[in-house]
């Protein structure tokens, strides 16, 4: 296979970006992406979302190349904007926080102490990581099938893949460093580090030509106004139990969330995660004692809920006093119970005290919060008289709940 020209690749990516279009009923011109790099330009948007299907409508091998090696055409993407932004930007941009501040503060020391000859861009010495304020999504084409937890293999590394899930485990969103400052205490020059990986190793000594000549031996000292953080969310997502091949148990995997990604999901919900799976490079001291061994995780770019919103599940409008009285006759209770796994015969009494388990609960109010208490049951009885069944049928229906088995034979 011949190598890829990536300065083609990236000129197909701003070619997209730029001339992109759909008519709307009156048959006039609408630029999808035009529009929101004007709103990425003057700050309005930040995350901007590559729909692949419309990638595919001007060139289908562009998209077979994002889907295969996603983390690098998502750098040219950012790359393509980066340059872009510029054209369409209408007027001037208020600096919004620190960092806004701190760049402008740099900008105006450069435009003072430079040549009135240089015709240079003073923003072409900062790394682009720095300047960047937007964030690069990519969505897979309609075609494409969501994955199993446990199909996601080697085979799938670099690759932008789909799988679904139930969430297990959501951390806390923290601020994840995606720029490292640092300031000389000899020269006061400034060194910048982009950060690539969750691990780092901070910089000492300052690189920075004076003290190169003089050796001096200036140390670097970490400036965090100067730096640039982005939010950062860890989640574990678990296959579900219809996934599951019998006499397995269920596999899980960790998901990265970044950005606009974050908050979106928590403990409990059915989610369709789209993103990059990558290795999970370790360093230092732990990467000695893993030796061949990699962990893996999936770096989000969308991520979909599932569950059903309560105004789908109960109907957008009330019920009618004639509706409530046919749905409450006679044996209400009975029909309810019977509902409940009604390919398994008989148990009526287990049926109703698992519906009871379902709606019931003690309300607690902790702080004037309204909270459910937890609710647990316990079946016993001889082998084959469907408890396991009941139990799965109830896993099943209730998005959050949990199910354990204890087998104990005696002698």
């Amino acid at each position: 296979m011949a190598p890829k020209d990536y300065s083609a690749e990236k000129e197909k990516c701003k070619k997209f970006l730029q001339e992109f279009y759909s008519e709307d009923d009156n048959g006039k011109k609408v630029f999808k992406y035009g529009a929101q790099l004007v709103a990425l330009a003057h700050r309005e948007q930040v995350a901007l979302h590559v729909d692949l299907d419309d990638v595919a409508v001007e060139d289908p091998e562009l998209v077979e190349s994002i889907c295969e090696n996603a983390k690098r055409y998502m750098g040219l993407f950012a790359d393509s904007i980066h340059e872009l932004l510029p054209e369409y930007r209408e007027r001037d941009i208020v600096a919004r926080d620190s960092l806004d501040v701190y760049i402008e503060h740099r900008l105006m020391m450069e435009q003072r102490g430079r040549d009135p000859a240089d015709t240079r861009d003073a923003r072409n010495q900062y790394p682009a990581e720095l300047m960047r304020r937007f964030e690069v999504y990519f969505k897979t084409p309609g075609t494409s099938k969501p994955k199993v937890v446990r199909d996601v293999r080697a085979d799938s590394i670099g690759h932008l893949v789909s799988v679904r899930g139930i969430v297990t485990r959501a951390t806390e969103v923290k601020p994840m460093m995606a720029v490292a400052t640092y300031t000389c205490d000899q020269c006061g020059a400034e060194t910048y580090q982009p950060i690539q990986s969750p691990t780092f190793m901070p910089l000492i000594m300052c690189p920075g030509q004076e003290c190169v000549t003089n050796k001096s031996g200036g140390r670097l000292y970490l400036q965090t106004r100067g730096s640039k953080f982005v939010k950062f969310q860890e989640l574990r997502i678990q296959e579900h139990s219809d996934q599951v091949p019998v006499g397995n148990i269920p596999r899980s995997m960790a998901v990265y969330a970044r950005g606009e990604n974050t908050r979106v999901t928590q403990p409990g919900d059915h989610v369709a995660v789209t993103g990059v799976f990558l290795p999970l490079l370790r360093t230092g001291f732990k990467q000695a004692v893993q030796g061949l061994l990699s962990e893996t995780y999936l770096e989000a770019h969308g991520i979909t809920l599932m569950n059903k919103t309560e105004d789908d599940e109960l109907g957008t409008g009330d019920l009618s006093e004639e509706e409530m009285r046919e749905i409450t006759a006679d044996g209400f209770y009975e029909k309810l119970s019977g509902s409940i796994a009604p390919e398994i015969y008989g148990h009526e009494d287990v049926k109703k005290a698992l519906l009871l388990l379902l709606v019931g609960g003690v309300q607690q109010a902790p702080k004037g919060m309204k909270i459910r208490g937890t609710i647990n049951i316990c079946l016993m009885g001889d082998p084959g008289v469907a408890k396991s069944q009941l139990l799965c049928y109830i896993d099943r229906l209730a998005p959050r709940s949990k199910l354990v088995f204890i087998d104990k034979w005696r002698v």
